[in-house]
């Protein structure tokens, strides 16, 4: 299997690269850089590209539709989070958030989406998140992303479904990942308090091996107990 995986350097992008890298698959994967995944596996195939700068992705999106006309699926994973009232943002940040966190995955389905439907071949599998199920106070922009990536995924699922093309929206809760490393809350530190980039790589990679023409729509990961600490707080004690 060929798999192209966004956001592919680090947490549930590396975590679903290694698991697929493991059981033998190529993984073409796009990020930024790559400094912090050094990865040898000649199946590992990577391309630095900024996502967010939407005047030149669609140029690279073609030359990567390209070099791989027979993609198997695409794990469209890469985001960040970024928190706070609507008026702490500025108005080139919610431009930012949004274009990452949205409308990136929409430029991407659309440049490979019609070679698939032309070989009736393809899965897309989108990582969503809890905050695409109930708006959060201080998540206005994150939320709403994340809500419009759902609707995005059903409408599409509906669009492709008669092309032979599969989609899966998998929304996770709080994963212990380096996602935390830039804001200033983070899971609690008990085991019952997070899910591990693991756990979302495995769930990805069952939906990828489900029997052609079984369809998982939609995936809510969550941790058993919802704890979340100040990362403030926490410094402090130490």
């Amino acid at each position: 299997m060929r798999v192209l995986i966004t956001g592919a350097s680090s947490g549930i992008g590396r975590a679903t690269s290694e698991k697929l890298l493991a059981d033998g698959h190529q993984v073409i994967g796009l990020a930024r850089d790559f400094d912090k995944f050094p990865c040898s596996d000649k199946n590992f195939i990577t391309h630095s590209i900024d996502l967010a700068d939407l005047d030149k992705l669609p140029a690279r999106l073609k030359e990567l539709t390209v070099h791989y006309p027979d993609l198997d699926a695409l794990v469209l994973n890469a985001g960040r989070g970024q928190f706070g009232d609507l008026e702490q943002f500025s108005y080139e940040q919610i431009r930012a958030l949004t274009d990452l966190n949205f409308t990136s995955h929409t430029f991407v389905a659309r440049a490979f989406v019609p070679q698939m439907k032309r070989a009736r071949h393809g899965h897309l599998i989108f990582t969503g998140s809890e905050a695409a199920l109930t708006g959060t106070q201080k998540g206005s922009l994150y939320c709403a992303a994340k809500f419009a990536l759902r609707g995005f995924a059903q409408a599409l699922r509906a669009e492709t479904a008669r092309s032979g093309l599969r989609v899966t929206l998998i929304n996770p809760g709080m994963v212990q990942s380096p996602f935390f490393d830039e804001l200033d809350f983070q899971p609690g530190d008990d085991a019952d308090n997070y899910i591990l980039p693991e756990d979302v790589a495995e769930v990805i990679t069952q939906a990828l091996m489900a029997r052609d023409g079984t369809v998982i729509d939609e995936i809510n990961l969550s941790p058993q107990k919802k704890v979340r600490t100040s990362r403030r707080n926490k410094e402090g004690k130490q």
